[in-house]
């Protein structure tokens, strides 16, 4: 018996933006998801420290996604103070959600050809589906040769239709073609620093809130 999968996409979300919240929409739809989990790092371990606190983009994730019903703010590494592994915030969601429901981390084509890096990597595909988006025209078939040998075989081995996304808990590969809107956190935040408008990067809310506790602005 099939079951719509729920989606769970991480990430410090320094500021969230618009491009984070259209990747999201998009992939709600085309991997017939039936919610996305938006989950801020609180101490992410492969990455640099995020420039606010995780309370404050936990906020700032609530004011994004608050009229899209099926956009879920867990702020579940938001409290931690060790690094947070996906694998770790995986098992917990799994261990709440059941073994039979479906779970579909999402990412782009970059983080996914980087997965080999990620703590106890191959474990991820026994928790979740991963749900790869890349920009139409640059599919991950033709960039998957520069990945490592292991993940190669992942890939060729788990690749498979959206449909199949509910008719398994985890284990499978889908690729989304998913224009991608030239917009970063980091441009955001040197906008912000120089006092240039970020208006139309991110949602209203968001800006204001910015604005409001002076995050991004020079010591």
């Amino acid at each position: 018996m099939s079951k719509q999968a729920i989606g769970i996409l991480g990430g410090t979300f320094d500021p969230i933006h618009f491009g984070h919240l259209r990747l999201a929409e998009e992939m709600l739809e085309l991997a017939e998801l039936q919610k996305i989990l938006f989950i801020p790092a609180g101490t992410p371990p492969n990455r640099d420290t995020p420039q606010v606190s995780a309370q404050h983009r936990s906020a700032m994730v609530r004011l994004a996604i608050a009229d899209q019903p099926a956009f879920i703010l867990d702020e579940r590494e938001a409290d931690r103070t060790t690094p947070c592994y996906t694998v770790d915030t995986l098992r917990e969601l799994r261990a709440e959600l059941g073994a039979a429901q479906p779970l579909c981390l999402l990412m782009g084509g970059d983080a996914f050809l980087q997965l080999h890096t990620w703590h106890e990597w191959e474990r991820l595909f026994e928790l979740a589906h991963i749900v790869v988006g890349y920009r139409p025209g640059f599919t991950l078939e033709e960039r998957i040769n520069s990945a490592t040998e292991k993940l190669r075989r992942h890939y060729q081995q788990r690749l498979c239709a959206v449909a199949a996304l509910s008719q398994h808990p985890s284990g499978g590969v889908v690729e989304l073609a998913i224009p991608k809107l030239e917009i970063s956190a980091t441009l955001i935040r040197s906008r912000v620093a120089e006092n240039r408008s970020i208006r139309y990067l991110l949602p209203n809310p968001v800006a204001d809130y910015i604005h409001q506790h002076q995050l991004y602005k020079p010591c």
